[in-house]
């Protein structure tokens, strides 16, 4: 375009400097009936504990979690023969025998003892995350036999607060359950219209290693885990007390409580593991004597307030349809044969918000592969920190949905896998610095993985580094950044040791690796996994090199070392197109094993990453597409979710809505218990299949990803908006730089837009289209601004708002 200069019409705004946005919609979802199974039951956590009532009328099985339920220990996973092997492993792949030098890493390349046992390490070192217990409420009604009407169970995502109703014979009965985020206790809610109509027994269980008694009118459970070793690994307690507002009577059995002729009682949980250092009995009485003195009302007043302090930071309005009013379950049912209900998708998106928010909090541990929740011992793959995508997955949604301080949790966790990573480096690679592999616990597990095919993936320090670098590049915040640039200059520090120059192409290799899980062909028809670089790799690592270099300027630092990368990332082979026009998986034109396979790592660089855009590389972009065509749609959940992501920054928002659509599949079909394929459970938890969060969290990312990006240095407002979603409103997404963006549209054309700074920037803004009779605001004045190529360039302080109407 032509550079110009638009004089900008100028008019009065009522209101708000801000665009207005509808707000109480897509926020609860319910049930008709009483859960049968745990995927229908409405989870609930403030990011340390987790309840999980079914709504049950007669029993009532509330699963109890607790984010540091782990069994397992820290462990010597050293293998020094490892190195020994290293130099043939690397000559092997040079002469392209990948297949022996993947059978020489399975005897020798691996860690010491039995790593995550498979998926199965509840009883090993490893661990495993594993529910802290079942709370069982059986109720007793006067007239057995009457029957039940106007039964819903719902989620109200507003407030944090699941509610069951329904009327049995002539009474109603109400239950409110809520996982309190300012007294930290789990608070149950029990009512009758009537006097002396609620009657419950209650009691708690695990399927193992827990004791149950009855200590005043408290019910206590408390037992240890297995460590792996000697059996005395992390002791818990959960301790339940019943207050009685109304009157009615408490009876203490041996190992259960009574309600008798009550019509109002409140259920306090308290939960605890000695993982931080404190008792866990001696926090459950702290926490209960705490709550206890308050008034149910204040306790959930109280709890809504700090809530919603997180959650009501951002609305998206798509639309609204009457199937807002179905069950969540026949809502799901319906959507996948009459797509109108453009409300399901921010329902979606709101429900990934509201589980980020439930499942961590700053001091605490990131969410796990099941967030927060789980109902067994052995939870799917240990319920750990695989770090090939899924635990970054996790964490997308952090910054652009504004909740840039639950970043915090995984940062942390990260720079405390430092020490062991360093040992892990020296010992395996005899390197500088530090590494991980793709598993990840509780106990700073970071050495190879006990099986080649998926443990050797090496690159996941330097995935996590680029967590910690986008929470500064959300936020500007220096003095952070001080703080983690020695754990990124450690993760590249073991590159600038670990590459090596493969003799055939001069390139420098990370060697042994593998492009996560897949698996290719060689000439001779044998199938490998283990190769001599892969284009994830590289991409990870120029990203990292780059984003240290930048730290260092930014910090004045370490200008020799910023010098060093630059070298070593001149020096990796670019992302490459392939003679079938796609984007090259391995650095060499492999044939893939599963074409569709659930992963597709080589297009890190397109998203999370940032090296491939339509703007920018646009080659590259073209073949990203032809990639994603030939991998197909249809996958695992989280597959799917990261997909919506990569059509998102391809600007295609009907692929992305396709995607959307089929992640919202009902994976369960009537009659059945368990899930085949990937999709949406009925509580709306994501299927891999068995229950894995990062799907949720991937599509809320992808979602924000349609309405708004930053990562070309230009703030993109609706890149990738679907046909379906015609006309609609957001406010509070993030970008780069520390803005806070709001937004309006109407018949697929944006009407207005807001950004307020939080810290003092230069925003870049790429107009729409429809900007001839283009208005500016900035803190309610008028102003006028240049529009140079279709870009609307402002500096803001922090505090300012700036409002563009078209």
């Amino acid at each position: 375009m032509k550079n110009h200069y638009l004089l900008l019409l100028l008019f009065v705004l009522a209101g708000c400097s801000l665009p207005e946005v509808k707000t109480g919609k897509s926020v609860s979802f319910h049930f008709d009936k009483p859960a049968r199974l745990w995927e229908e039951t409405l989870p609930l956590g403030n990011g340390r504990i987790g309840l999980m009532p079914d709504g049950g009328i007669d029993r009532e099985s509330i699963v109890l979690n607790e984010i540091s339920m782990w069994s397992g220990s820290k462990q010597d996973t050293d293998n020094p023969q490892a190195y020994w092997y290293l130099s043939t492993i690397r000559r092997l792949l040079f002469e392209g025998r990948n297949d022996e030098a993947q059978e020489l890493m399975y005897r020798t390349f691996v860690c010491k003892g039995e790593g995550s046992a498979l998926g199965n390490g509840a009883d090993a070192p490893y661990g495993s995350y594993q529910l802290l217990g079942n709370l069982r409420l059986d109720y007793t009604y006067t007239g057995g036999d009457d029957p039940v009407s106007s039964y819903r169970r719902e989620l109200r995502m507003g407030d944090a607060v699941a509610t069951t109703t329904f009327k049995r014979g002539s009474v109603n009965y109400r239950r409110e359950v809520f996982t309190s985020f300012t007294d930290d206790v789990g608070v149950i809610y029990l009512s009758s219209d009537q006097d002396k109509a609620l009657n419950v027994e209650i009691g708690m269980d695990r399927p193992e290693r827990y004791e149950v008694v009855t200590e005043g009118n408290d019910l206590v459970m408390r037992g240890q885990l297995n460590n792996g070793t000697d059996g005395n690994g992390t002791t818990y307690a959960a301790r339940v007390r019943i207050l009685l507002p109304k009157g009615g009577t408490v009876v203490a059995e041996d190992s259960t409580l009574a309600i008798q002729n009550a019509s109002e009682a409140i259920l306090l949980v308290g939960m605890a593991t000695d993982y931080f250092g404190d008792s866990a009995d001696g926090k459950t009485h702290m926490l209960l004597s705490g709550a206890e003195k308050k008034e149910y009302a204040s306790m959930k007043r109280e709890h809504t307030a700090t809530y919603k302090e997180l959650f009501d930071r951002v609305d998206l309005d798509l639309g609204w349809s009457e199937k807002e009013n179905l069950p969540i379950d026949r809502r799901l049912e319906q959507f996948q044969e009459d797509k109108e209900d453009p409300g399901l998708a921010a329902l979606y998106f709101n429900f990934g918000r509201y589980l980020l928010i439930s499942s961590t909090r700053p001091g605490l541990l990131p969410p796990n592969l099941q967030g927060l929740w789980c109902n067994t011992i052995r939870t799917p793959w240990n319920g750990d920190y695989h770090l090939n995508i899924n635990l970054q997955m996790n964490l997308w949604p952090a910054e652009i949905t504004h909740l840039s301080e639950l970043h915090l949790p995984l940062i942390e966790w990260v720079k405390q896998q430092v020490s062991s990573g360093e040992q892990t480096a020296k010992v395996f690679y005899n390197a500088r610095g530090w590494v991980t592999h793709i598993l990840g616990n509780v106990w700073e597990f970071t050495a190879p993985g006990e099986h080649p095919s998926w443990g050797a993936t090496n690159t996941s320090a330097a995935w996590l580094c680029e967590h910690l670098y986008h929470h500064y590049l959300f936020t500007l915040d220096k003095s952070y950044l001080e703080e983690v640039y020695p754990v990124m200059k450690g993760a590249a520090l073991f590159f600038v040791d670990m590459l090596v120059e493969d003799p055939r192409n001069k390139y420098l290799v990370t060697a042994p690796t593998t492009s996560p899980e897949n698996a290719f062909k060689l000439p001779d028809g044998k199938e490998a996994h283990i190769s001599a670089g892969s284009t994830m790799d590289n991409q990870i690592l120029r990203e990292l090199f780059t984003y240290t270099i930048e730290a260092a300027a930014i910090l004045g630092t370490d200008e020799p070392f910023a010098e060093e990368l630059k070298t070593k990332r001149a020096r990796l082979m670019p992302t490459t197109i392939g003679p079938d026009g796609r984007i090259m998986e391995w650095l060499e034109p492999y044939e893939e094993v599963e074409p569709h396979h659930r992963h597709v790592s080589h297009l890190y660089g397109l998203y999370p990453g940032d090296e491939i855009s339509i703007e920018h590389t646009p080659e590259l972009a073209e073949a990203a597409k032809k990639t994603l065509i030939a991998r197909g749609d249809r996958s695992t959940g989280w597959s799917m979710a990261w997909k919506i992501n990569f059509w998102a920054r391809l600007h295609d928002g009907d692929h992305a809505y396709k995607l959307i659509c089929d992640l919202l599949y009902p994976c369960i079909q009537e009659g059945e218990t368990s899930a085949s394929e990937g999709g949406t459970y009925p509580n709306l938890f994501c299927s891999h299949p068995p229950f894995q969060i990062d799907g949720n969290l991937g599509a809320t990312a992808g979602i924000a990803e349609m309405l708004l990006q930053s990562q070309t240095g230009n703030i993109e407002l609706l890149p990738a908006l679907p046909s379906a979603w015609k006309s609609g409103s957001f406010k509070g997404l993030k970008v780069r730089g520390g803005g806070e963006v709001s937004a309006k549209w109407k018949e697929h054309l944006l009407t207005e837009m807001g950004l307020k700074a939080t810290v003092d920037h230069r925003f870049r803004i790429r107009l729409p289209e429809n900007s001839t009779h283009l208005s500016l605001r900035l803190d309610q004045k008028p102003v006028s601004l240049p529009v140079v190529n279709g870009f609307l360039q402002v500096d803001l302080k922090a505090g300012e708002e700036i409002v563009l109407t078209f």
